[in-house]
């Protein structure tokens, strides 16, 4: 159930391969590739009624972010040459790739990468009105240089249209017999659990919420600065059942573990449905991720691009998306608890010194990734 994969459909219109206009010869065009379930039908109903000329939409939806960064990969790869015309007599290679989108959906995490192998190319924030409203957090997310690590003096890359955190969800019936309930990172060393927690199986996701703990970033750099992280991964280890990244929520359904440590947006749609599971954003703040709008290398139409991205930062239409895909918002919409079903409020509605306190997992160096990893191994081995 990766955050990644497990996606929500729930009070959206299925966009399978969505085309909505006439269709004319001349007809001007925007292709966009997006996260299924990120954008409900309504919303993109609404944008093709707003434009004038009509504009002919072509919205086709991916079941993973990673297929959705594999398909910027396949766009610019140089195209295969063919002299001899010898390709034509082979079946598979008449099939013609996908048309290259005006717009991709790529998570924040990605973004990096997506710079340094050149896929995707700057946006004009200039010309998109909503920029402004964007808070500054989320202007340094994307304000990139050319290697893909956050610079003020860089290019903006993305446009960030939707959010969510990493979080602690729990079986409420077992914590009442326990007296007492999660809120923060450091409960998870409480006593009566051990062997009761799942853990997602990554180690930005796991020493961050220790470093947390401790009082330190998720970016810490350099781990051996932190002298007490090994000693509470340890004590955290024995603690836990076991760690998934796509499993982890299972367990808790049938109660074989109490707690588990996991992604919003696959916790939203689970709540709703079991009525006896809670959820709560750690009060020392938590890791945050965000779904976001690039444009591929070497396509134009920045014009019809740069409209989408206002639209979806229109006050009434953030709200429209937060509500119906179940996730936050980077712009202020003004939701309020009437507005959600009150198992989600915990996570939807905005809280300022949590959102304040939390982070985004930004890149490291080489040799950071290496010793997170090696330490993760080392711990989990134990």
């Amino acid at each position: 159930m990766d955050r990644r994969s497990f996606l929500l459909a729930t009070g959206t219109i299925a966009l399978s391969q969505l085309l909505i206009g006439c269709g004319g010869s001349n007809q001007a065009q925007l292709k966009v590739q997006l996260l299924k379930g990120s954008i409900p039908g309504q919303v993109v109903n609404k944008f093709q009624k707003s434009l004038k000329p009509q504009v002919q939409l072509k919205f086709s939806p991916v079941e993973q972010i990673q297929d959705l960064f594999k398909q910027l990969q396949n766009w610019q790869k140089p195209k295969a040459t063919d002299e001899q015309g010898w390709r034509r007599y082979i079946p598979f290679q008449q099939q013609q790739k996908t048309p290259i989108a005006d717009l991709v959906t790529l998570g924040d995490f990605w973004l990096k990468a997506a710079i340094e192998q050149q896929l995707i190319q700057p946006l004009n924030e200039q010309q998109i009105k909503q920029w402004s409203a964007l808070d500054e957090k989320w202007k340094k997310l994307v304000t990139r240089n050319e290697q893909g690590n956050p610079d003020t003096q860089g290019k903006v890359w993305a446009a960030p249209y939707r959010w969510g955190s990493t979080v602690i969800v729990y079986n409420r019936n077992k914590f009442q017999e326990l007296g007492w309930t999660p809120k923060d990172w450091s409960d998870l060393w409480r006593d009566g659990l051990r062997s009761r927690i799942s853990l997602l199986n990554q180690p930005r996701e796991v020493i961050g919420l220790v470093l947390k703990k401790l009082g330190k970033s998720y970016n810490t750099d350099n781990l051996d600065q932190v002298p007490e992280l090994e000693k509470e991964l340890r004590t955290l280890n024995q603690q836990v059942k076991f760690y998934s990244s796509n499993t982890y929520l299972e367990p808790l359904i049938i109660e074989d573990t109490w707690l588990a440590v996991g992604w919003s947006d696959d916790v939203l749609p689970v709540l709703a449905r079991y009525p006896h599971l809670s959820a709560v954003i750690p009060q020392s703040g938590t890791a945050v991720w965000a779904d976001l709008w690039v444009r591929p290398k070497n396509v134009d139409k920045e014009t019809l691009a740069n409209q989408w991205i206002d639209f979806c930062w229109q006050p009434a239409i953030a709200k429209q998306i937060s509500l119906l895909s179940k996730t936050n918002s980077p712009i202020s919409t003004n939701i309020v608890a009437s507005d959600i079903q009150e198992s989600f409020r915990n996570l939807l509605l905005s809280n300022r010194e949590v959102f304040d306190k939390s982070e985004f997992l930004l890149p490291l160096s080489p040799s950071a990734i290496k010793q997170y990893e090696s330490l993760f191994a080392k711990i989990k081995a134990a």
